[in-house]
């Protein structure tokens, strides 16, 4: 019934009065007539909630009102820049490169994590400045500031963090890399942690049904990421990080422009970790011994005269782990029963291409395609059992982008290819598949400011194992009254459930492993089906004359049909087909405020209810909080003139009571209670800026001293039936201080 009321609201908003004066314009790189405009620029009404960004063209338009008449426009490595408006009009502005970031600075300050009021979907923006604000050494760990994701452990042996939304884990996530897919397939387990934190520019957040541009899988939102650029990057960066559990990282930039149309970036990654930690004493290291080298080399092209801009990246990672007794030794226990270890050796290369063309005659009609490549090699063993996999994967999109009849109504069209190839073996059974599909897409998009805009999607996507399917989306965003946001939107997705790559956590135990067959295309389970449908209202507000807001979001994820990944018998875990109903219900209230000046607080309540029909019944979601609380404190001392200045950040994770999994037929002394205790878990962090070029960081996490005391079952006798690491409901680790250093020329 709630997805009835929710549709039927959306069905509604249209209805409503639209009409208004506003400003409207484009944002160019440069003087001339053939200047490029430029994507994701910030327009905003200085003192004001009002704000947009521009589109892929440079193009905006944002309500105009006699209250507010100073127009800001910035650009990450231009200088910003101040319009006076004193009535509805067109304007064309042209920013200036710069070379010095105190432009950049007032910006992040301004918009660290930013939500827009006109945008028919439901996008949480955050940029570097709020990436900042933790160690953020990997995309897996940029999430501990923000409430929009939840982050947990996924194991009890390699730390891997793990996220969540709406309720639901990653997988039903796309998680895209400048819009073309990226964590995905083989890389699902450990592919958040491929991605620097210093490589990243901004993180775009996307909640419930995504664009159909992007593809048919998303299921509960999408989280994209923006890679820093060669052109408006530092010319050098240099970023050291170590903690006390003997975690060391590097970070190498190193930018230059080599002519007017081009630019490089060679970025350098490398992380280590040697120090055996056994905090709990149950013989079993709290995090794994690592060692990474990710190398990326980037180019850029851009000709504004003739309207072309491309980026090209090449990528090389290896990534070594080891995990298990602290005891092990690979060259003498491995594959015996000496002690029991695993080792996780990931080799990947991937290479992309964007390529944009800007019609220069007609600045609202581009043309751009997306093209990728990788191959992703994991060879890997847990205790007697081995995992290999190797999945080359090639992705290409074809986007036209125009209008229809005037800038209000715009559209996209284009087709989509793909092709998967796994060479995956589990022990000795080979669960080899090649996977293809073609797809075409239209989405239109009508934009009135004032009132409403919407964003109407579909695509027809060929499937070699999915079939052929239809992929409906649709966002409408309605303003009610001044600094009101309210959204709507329905979509659905579809998947093929990869189920060791996604959970292979299952392989540190002896459960045994039972897929119930249904004949299906693949690992003979059917594909997975869900709708998504919101509601969200976002809410500007003036108290004691400080800015704030409020938002308030409601989802709901329907499955037609799931993979149920079964943990409820410690013996074993079951894979099968949805036999009933699924479903995973959000609700999340956020409040963002100025209490003093330069002091901002973020605070948020999650509920999650999130359930579905097991064998033996229907049941909540095991090791998902269904209460969670979230504080956020971010204070910053006036910049002096050299930029210099302190940043203070404090976060506050309330986590309710979980369920865990039924432990009840294991031996008395590996039996687990039915709920674990709730927790807080506390973060911070001190920052010395010196100047424009060095800054150093302090920070501690797990202040609190949270510890789960029993991460692994049966640790006494790993080679035994009650060994299992998959219940973690808690932190490993105990409190963990950390230092490092910012170096940019």
């Amino acid at each position: 019934m709630n997805k009835y009321i929710i549709i039927l609201i959306m069905a509604m908003l249209p209805l409503f009065g639209f009409s208004q004066e506003k400003v409207e314009g484009v944002v160019l790189d440069s003087e001339g007539a053939n200047a490029l405009g430029l994507s994701g620029a910030s327009v905003y009404w200085q003192d004001s909630q009002t704000g947009v960004v521009t589109n892929f063209d440079g193009e905006f338009s944002i309500p105009y009102t006699k209250e507010f008449n100073t127009l800001i426009i910035s650009y990450v490595g231009f200088q910003s820049d101040t319009l006076t408006i004193n009535e509805p009009k067109t304007i064309r502005i042209a920013l200036k490169s710069s070379n010095e970031l105190d432009e950049v600075v007032v910006q992040q300050e301004r918009d660290a994590i930013q939500k827009t009021y006109f945008s028919p979907q439901n996008v949480i923006t955050v940029n570097s400045a709020e990436l900042l604000k933790a160690a953020c050494c990997n995309l897996a760990e940029s999430f501990e500031t923000n409430p929009a994701i939840d982050v947990n452990l996924s194991d009890g042996l390699t730390g891997t963090k793990q996220i969540e939304m709406l309720g639901l884990t990653s997988p039903y996530l796309l998680i895209t890399q400048e819009n073309i897919p990226m964590v995905r397939g083989a890389s699902q387990a450990y592919g958040l942690t491929f991605t620097p934190g210093t490589w990243i520019e901004s993180i775009q957040i996307t909640k419930g049904a995504g664009s159909v541009v992007n593809g048919y899988e998303s299921i509960s939102g999408q989280i994209n990421t923006e890679l820093v650029k060669p052109l408006t990057d530092k010319a050098v960066f240099v970023n050291g990080y170590a903690n006390q559990n003997g975690r060391y990282e590097l970070n190498t930039h190193f930018n230059r422009k080599l002519t007017d149309k081009w630019s490089t970036g060679l970025y350098i990654h490398g992380n280590k970790r040697t120090q055996k930690e056994d905090n709990n004493n149950d013989g079993f290291l709290d995090a794994p011994l690592a060692d990474q080298l990710n190398v990326m080399n980037r180019w850029q092209y851009q000709d504004a005269e003739k309207g072309w801009v491309s980026f090209f990246n090449v990528r090389f990672l290896n990534d070594e782990k080891q995990v298990g007794q602290v005891d092990f030794n690979p060259d003498t226990d491995k594959f015996t029963t000496n002690a029991w270890g695993s080792e996780i050796d990931t080799r990947r290369f991937d290479t992309s291409l964007k390529l944009g063309y800007v019609f220069p005659e007609l600045p609202f009609q581009s043309l751009g395609f997306q093209t990728s490549y990788s191959l992703h090699k994991q060879d890997s063993y847990f205790g007697f059992r081995t995992y290999d996999i190797n999945h080359e994967s090639l992705y290409s999109n074809l986007i036209f982008n125009s209008i229809i009849g005037d800038t209000r109504n715009k559209f996209k069209t284009g087709i989509t290819f793909a092709y998967d190839g796994y060479d995956e073996m589990v022990s000795s059974t080979d669960y080899s598949r090649v996977d293809r599909s073609v797809g075409a897409f239209m989405e239109y998009s009508y934009e009135n400011l004032e009132k409403v805009s919407l964003t109407a999607g579909l695509r027809v996507d060929n499937h070699n194992r999915l079939g052929t399917f239809v992929t409906p989306r649709f966002h409408i965003r309605y303003t009610p009254w001044e600094k009101g946001s309210l959204r709507g939107s329905f979509g659905r997705g579809k998947r093929a459930a990869n189920i060791f790559a996604e959970n292979q956590q299952l392989f540190g135990s002896t459960r045994t492993i039972n897929i119930a067959s249904s004949d299906g295309e693949v690992y003979g389970l059917e594909p997975e089906d869900a709708w998504n449908y919101g509601v969200s209202f976002l809410q500007g507000f003036n108290f004691l004359n400080k800015k704030g807001d409020i938002t308030l979001d409601y989802y709901i994820t329907d499955f037609k049909n799931q993979v149920i990944v079964d943990w409820e018998n410690p013996q074993e875990v079951s894979f099968y087909n949805l036999d009933g109903d699924s479903s995973a219900k959000s609700f999340q209230v956020e409040v963002n405020y100025e209490l003093l000046s330069r002091l901002n607080l973020r605070t948020s309540y999650k509920f999650y209810d999130v359930s579905t029909d097991y064998n033996s019944g229907n049941l909540q979601k095991p090791l998902l909080a269904q209460h969670r609380f979230f504080v956020n404190l971010g204070y910053e001392t006036e910049a002096k003139e050299n930029g210099s200045q302190w940043k203070f950040d404090y976060t506050l994770h309330r986590v309710g009571e979980k369920r865990l999994p039924d432990t009840n037929s294991n031996p008395e002394q590996y039996q687990l209670r039915e709920y674990s205790s709730p927790y807080s878990l506390m973060n911070a962090q001190i920052t010395k800026v010196f100047s424009k070029n060095v800054e150093v960081y302090l920070g501690g996490e797990n202040l609190s001293e949270v510890q789960q005391d029993n991460p692994v079952l049966g640790a006494n006798d790993p080679f035994g039936p009650n060994f299992d690491t998959t219940i973690v409901f808690a932190p490993i680790m105990g409190r963990m201080f950390y230092a490092g250093f910012r170096f940019k020329i």
